[in-house]
């Protein structure tokens, strides 16, 4: 189905090179270490340097994915790194989106507060348990840890009450006790662990092993047809931040630092953000297969009445062309 369609998309591109481009491009990033290449790229000017000429990069912050989806909604951005689950959602409703590359697997843990009585996902039962937002791909990963350990939602009939909570609020949530442990992206985890949180499963044990993807770079399909240059260039900025990334450790964690910093006001320690990007494996690629597996569970939890055709919803030729 994707190659049938890629000619087609090609053919479309084409056809409208010769449309007037966008002055701009909006980008949606989180101050979240799973959006790694974004805050690299932005901080860095990796994306910018990349672009056409006369092409302004405009980076605009959003801490969830339900508020990307209201921003795709609304026309107010062009592309965004954002976790699948919202992304498979807003492609559901009729959003025109599609996933042009992955940008990391793994990169979020369970943590809990040291005097909630939870040391396992066992214990998770009676208790509130924060996600960033419903239907995001850390709610959903909660929702299959549960299922694993016999557990269930609240709202699926269970015991665990699940709590939505921006990431970067939820080291005061611990702090005020309104809830027992979170779900949550590096390197919020890791911020929390600093400020005595017990890490209750690691990155490797939410799912596959760590094998599974959390973020990825989704581009509205409309602006994609009239800016291909401009499309293409933000994947090769993408894959300069990537590469940074893998060869700069420190100058990774500065850059990723400042960039938070510039968004939330809080800035994450260099242990922090060293732990945060050992548990965060940055990569253009994407897991189908675990991708396929999620839609199946978001469909279960009710946040889809149905799975995205992933040769309509993904495309990795381009991404894949540029990487060669």
């Amino acid at each position: 189905m994707k190659r049938a369609l890629f000619p087609l998309l090609t053919l479309s591109l084409i056809a409208s090179a010769g449309a007037q481009q966008a002055r701009e491009l909006r980008l949606g990033v989180f101050p979240n270490v799973t959006h790694a290449a974004g805050l690299v790229g932005v901080q860095r000017g990796l994306i910018q340097k990349n672009l056409p000429d006369g092409v302004k990069l405009v980076v605009k912050e959003f801490a969830n994915g339900s508020q990307i989806n209201e921003a795709y909604a609304a026309g107010a951005i062009d592309a965004a790194y954002v976790g699948p689950g919202p992304a498979m959602n807003a492609f559901l409703r009729g959003v025109p989106i599609q996933v042009y590359a992955g940008a990391a697997n793994a990169g979020a843990v369970l943590v809990a507060r040291k005097d909630s009585g939870v040391r396992t996902v066992r214990n998770l039962s009676g208790k509130k348990v924060a996600v960033p937002t419903r239907g995001s791909t850390q709610d959903i990963s909660l929702r299959h840890l549960l299922h694993e350990n016999g557990l269930k939602a609240t709202d699926e009939g269970g015991t665990v009450t699940i709590v939505p909570i921006d990431p970067a609020n939820m080291p005061a949530a611990f702090a005020a006790r309104q809830v027992d442990a979170a779900l949550v992206q590096e390197p919020w985890g890791a911020v929390m662990e600093t400020q005595g949180a017990r890490l209750i499963v690691n990155e490797k044990g939410i799912w596959e092993g760590g094998n599974y993807t959390t973020t990825v770079l989704t581009v509205n399909t409309k602006y994609a047809a009239s800016n291909p240059e401009t499309v293409r260039g933000l994947l090769r900025g993408h894959l300069a931040a990537i590469t940074y990334i893998k060869s700069s450790n420190a100058g990774a964690q500065k850059a990723i630092a400042e960039q938070i910093a510039a968004f939330t006001g809080k800035r994450p320690n260099t242990a922090e953000l060293f732990k945060a990007l050992a548990r965060t494996r940055v990569t253009w690629d994407i897991n189908l297969k675990t991708l396929a597996e999620y839609a199946q569970l978001n469909k279960e939890a009710g946040f889809a009445r149905d799975v995205p055709d992933f040769g309509r919803f993904v495309n990795l030729d381009l991404i894949r062309s540029l990487a060669r």
